[in-house]
């Protein structure tokens, strides 16, 4: 389901029956399509929110799933820590990351899959594509191996530990595209977070913000970005072909 920039999600047609939807998505050459991984790719989203609400309560900073998802989700574990450190400390900020690191990765393995529909629609895509994270190697190894994806992107998975400044910065989009070789007005990004659209329009590059996880439509919709809710969806909003 498409929906339009700045509203909540009514019905909407498929992108498929809605060309203009198509073309205001990716509007010209699209030569690189740059996912996000978690709550893109793989459904992690909601394991790593429901961590961080149990580790506040643990650490005395109560917090909410709508809090997390505002203040963590979409940002590099750098401005978690510093967040933490700034409201509990950096000891407790040290701990606090170690304990999630931990606990995410036993959730990851008691059980993970792949956004629904996801795997379809990267069949569907013959486009050049890479991974842009928030997340590290390691992360992204454990969450895309677990999930069957890892051998799709290997060679073309990005960190946000590579670059000095994480999203909502442009750095790790710019990053990604030179590494692939590909103009930043060619490249579309696929993002699920508010720091991660916001990124790609600092970047100059569009995106398809996705509203099927934990952030809300009205938070993803902007200049330059289509949000939907299906990523059964995702090839045409790219201009493929049925």
């Amino acid at each position: 389901m498409i929906v339009a920039p700045g509203t909540a999600a009514p019905p909407a047609p498929s992108p498929a029956d809605d060309p203009s939807a198509v073309a205001g998505a990716a509007a010209g050459a699209v030569g690189l399509v740059i996912f996000d991984c978690d709550g893109v790719l793989v459904d992690s989203e909601r394991i790593a929110a429901r961590v961080q609400v149990e580790l506040g309560a643990r650490f005395g900073w109560p917090l909410t799933e709508e809090e997390v998802v505002r203040r963590f989700i979409g940002r590099s574990n750098a401005s978690v820590r510093e967040q933490v450190a700034e409201r509990l400390g950096a000891a407790a900020a040290r701990e606090w990351e170690a304990s999630f690191t931990r606990l995410h990765a036993l959730a990851v393995d008691a059980g993970l899959s792949p956004v629904e529909g996801l795997p379809e629609a990267l069949d569907r895509i013959p486009l050049p594509t890479c991974v842009a994270s928030s997340g590290s190697h390691e992360k992204m190894r454990h969450t895309l191996g677990r999930t069957g994806l890892y051998e799709r992107f290997v060679g073309r998975i990005h960190s946000a530990t590579e670059v000095a400044r994480g999203k909502p910065a442009p750095d790790l989009f710019l990053y990604a595209a030179a590494r692939m070789g590909v103009d930043p007005a060619a490249c579309v990004v696929v993002e699920d977070s508010r720091p991660g659209v916001e990124a790609a329009r600092a970047a100059g590059m569009r995106s398809l913000g996705y509203a099927g996880g934990l952030t809300p439509a009205p938070a993803l919709a902007g200049p330059g970005t289509t949000v939907f809710t299906d990523m059964r969806d995702l090839p045409a909003l790219l201009g493929v072909a049925p």
